[in-house]
């Protein structure tokens, strides 16, 4: 079972799957530079729209105290850690990997309102939680001295812009986001990607994992706060082209990530079709949680069984039950959805496996 106190979804604990997800495919060219924007300038970027933040579970977290003490420490001049900037290659956009919080805390005091807007109402941004001696003490922008409000302008928030110059596919702004996000609990892999490649499939997978044959599969209605159910999702879609399956399994459900969002811009409903018709097809056959085969949910018995299905649409119920039971009671099998799980020829043979009990 998985041990992770915040996650709904049980996941049977395996040991290669874990060194798979802390592993990663680190051969890049980086260019990294220094870059000392003034606080005016990063305003004017962010409604030039030049900035992509990302909008994951956490969002704005930051209090009003804490958001007021780092406007107050831009005036006294004192330092502010430095913020991490990823150049996309397609657009030029700049990814915030980290300093979300920063970024924003300066661009609501200057638009004058704290945290987005709710419904009509917004709170007006006045620095509070100061000492009681400090001038700046429940001051708006507006209500600042213009010799206060030139100053917060021209403070520096020194900028650090990184791109990636060969490969020539941007993949290594997941390791980067990975490392460097440092606000509170670590990201997990799927939640990294949800920033990183965003588009259509993005859209989708989020939409997915609502699904109701997916929850009854999956064996929960709670969808899980660390994303696991929604990365299964990815690894289905993922391994449906598993032929140019290389390791580790989690840079290729990366790039697969990828792919699928500028695939998916042509005709998402067929993708959301088989996978929802797939989900069904494995429920009516074998029942809810039909993955749990000890403690959790067997995440290499699921991709082989739920792939092997989508691929062969005229497998009936006898025909998938048959083969789950065959199967389970087979050795080789059992051997290939408990040992060395990612490597890619025990991944090719229990897939095999599978189309073979279903007649292909």
């Amino acid at each position: 079972m998985n041990t992770d106190e915040n996650c709904d979804v049980e996941l049977e604990v395996n040991e290669a799957e874990a060194d798979d997800e802390s592993s990663g495919s680190l051969s890049y060219q980086i260019n990294t530079y220094p870059a000392d924007f003034t606080l005016e300038v990063l305003h004017q970027k962010w409604k030039n729209g030049d900035f992509e933040i990302p909008t994951f579970q956490r969002g704005y977290v930051w209090k009003q105290p804490q958001a007021s003490k780092l406007i107050e420490s831009f005036l006294l001049g004192l330092p502010v850690p430095p913020i991490f900037l990823y150049t996309a290659r397609e657009t030029s956009k700049q990814l915030v990997v980290d300093g979300q919080q920063r970024l924003r805390t300066i661009f609501y005091f200057f638009d004058g309102f704290f945290g987005e807007s709710s419904g009509d109402r917004r709170t007006i941004f006045r620095l509070r939680g100061l000492s009681d001696k400090s001038p700046l003490e429940k001051k708006a922008f507006t209500e600042l001295s213009e010799k206060d409000q030139r100053r917060l302008k021209d403070s520096v928030l020194r900028s650090i812009i990184i791109q990636q110059l060969d490969p020539e596919d941007d993949t290594s702004v997941y390791h980067v986001f990975e490392r460097l996000n440092t606000g509170g609990t670590a990201l997990s892999n799927q939640e990294v990607r949800n920033c990183v490649y965003r588009g259509e499939f993005t859209d989708l997978l989020r939409k997915l994992n609502d699904a109701p044959e997916w929850r009854e599969l999956v064996g929960t209605t709670k969808t899980d706060p660390r994303q696991r159910d929604v990365e299964l999702i990815l690894r289905f879609f993922s391994l449906l082209n598993h032929s140019t399956y290389r390791k580790p399994l989690k840079d290729f459900m990366s790039k697969s990530m990828k792919r699928l969002n500028k695939e998916a811009d042509a005709d998402p409903n067929s993708l959301e079709r088989l996978f929802r018709t797939s989900c069904r097809r494995v429920v009516d056959a074998l029942g809810k949680k039909p993955f749990h085969i000890t403690s959790g949910l067997n995440t290499a018995v699921f991709d082989s069984m739920m792939v092997g299905i989508a691929t062969c649409p005229d497998a009936r119920n006898e025909t998938i039950k048959a083969m789950r039971d065959e199967l389970l009671a087979n050795p080789e099998y059992r051997k290939a959805v408990r040992d060395a799980t990612t490597d890619p020829d025990v991944l090719k043979k229990r897939m095999d496996l599978v189309k073979v009990r279903l007649g292909r």
